[in-house]
């Protein structure tokens, strides 16, 4: 890569405690999880897969939030939109692209779920599902178990703004806020519950809600990187030191439809669609990389380039491995049965 000048030691990210490269990796992050976002379309519409559950505008959040984890020891349950986080954490292409094909290769299914439901032993990413929100008493079981083991992690879950007003939201949130567990709650709140505008949703801020939990509850804009950064860093902070949970309102836009299979201007505008994308998060951290002196215009385009290239790659690898056998369905149905094939 072009060697980049030395920015100003008064930069924010510095201040923050991220390197140059901590930084620039960050926005490489977003930026693949965007373009990838954008292949899949594509290759839904063209035929080639059958489904994708869109994150287009959320991948700000997610990554900061991903960098401001410890990615060696913390477990992750993330929500079927987490594209930009599980890259962050150590997913790669690659498998991204081996599970929307539903290939026998992906590590987070074996080609069994959908697309979007995230697994990986290795990287500590709990297998989720379609129900909203059972992902997060899971995350407070996790975060009890590293309480009673003195393990000085946290377990960070991810949800929608509309799977906040689901019952294991409110359970887990309340045992965790009693027993002052390492968690840290994150609503992606992307202004939509599928068709469900906001206002239809709710009548005051999510955040607000950790308040009858006893913890606290912080509104940040999803837009804004570091700030993002700064404030999961501190929660974690909280968290493994005994100080307990924090819900965190991470406040974007969903760009794109719901998924594949929705038609988003049957209940909203191309303007306001238009007036929020013109407040992605992407090209502003852009802009601050290269305003700080680290990044530049032609450094992005040989980015852009890269990221191209690894996906062709991804894609024609994802697109000609073999499907699951059928044999391989009786698998993982009794101990053991595992070691001989399918998924390790």
């Amino acid at each position: 890569m072009t060697q980049f000048a030395s920015t100003g030691q008064n930069a924010r990210h510095l201040e923050l405690g991220l390197s140059n490269e901590q930084a620039i990796e960050m926005y490489t992050t977003m930026l693949t999880a965007r373009k990838f976002d954008e292949r899949m379309l594509l290759l839904q519409r063209a035929g080639k897969i059958n489904f994708h559950v869109s994150g287009i505008g959320q991948e700000v959040a997610q990554v900061a939030a991903a960098f401001a984890l410890d990615r060696e020891n913390d477990y992750y349950l993330p929500y079927y939109r987490d594209y930009g986080f599980v890259l962050a954490v150590g997913m790669t292409l690659k498998e991204l692209l081996l599970s929307v094909f539903a290939k026998a290769e992906d590590p987070n299914s074996g080609g069994r779920q959908m697309p979007g439901h995230f697994g990986s032993k290795k990287l500590r990413i709990v297998t989720g599902s379609s129900p909203v929100t059972t992902q997060v008493p899971h995350a407070v079981g996790i975060a009890l178990a590293a309480k009673m083991k003195k393990k000085s992690l946290v377990s960070f879950v991810t949800f929608g703004e509309g799977s906040s007003n689901q019952g294991d939201f409110h359970e887990g949130c309340n045992f965790a806020g009693v027993h002052k567990l390492p968690v840290i709650f994150m609503c992606e709140n992307n202004q939509y519950a599928i068709s469900v505008p906001l206002h239809k949703q709710l009548a005051g801020k999510v955040a607000d809600r950790a308040i009858g939990y006893g913890f606290q509850g912080l509104q940040v804009d999803g837009n804004d990187a570091l700030e993002v950064f700064r404030v999961v860093k501190e929660a974690r902070e909280r968290a493994v030191a005994g100080d307990g949970p924090t819900l965190i309102e991470a406040l974007m836009y969903r760009l794109s439809p719901h998924s594949t299979s929705d038609n988003d201007l049957a209940y909203r505008t191309k303007e306001e669609v238009d007036t929020n994308r013109a407040k992605d998060g992407i090209p502003k951290f852009k802009q601050y990389l290269i305003d700080n002196g680290i990044w530049s215009e032609e450094l992005d385009e040989e980015l852009q380039l890269r990221i191209r290239k690894l996906l062709d790659e991804a894609t024609a690898y994802g697109d000609k491995a073999p499907f699951p056998t059928p044999e391989s369905t009786l698998l993982h149905v009794y101990a053991g049965d595992a070691e001989q094939g399918g998924i390790q």
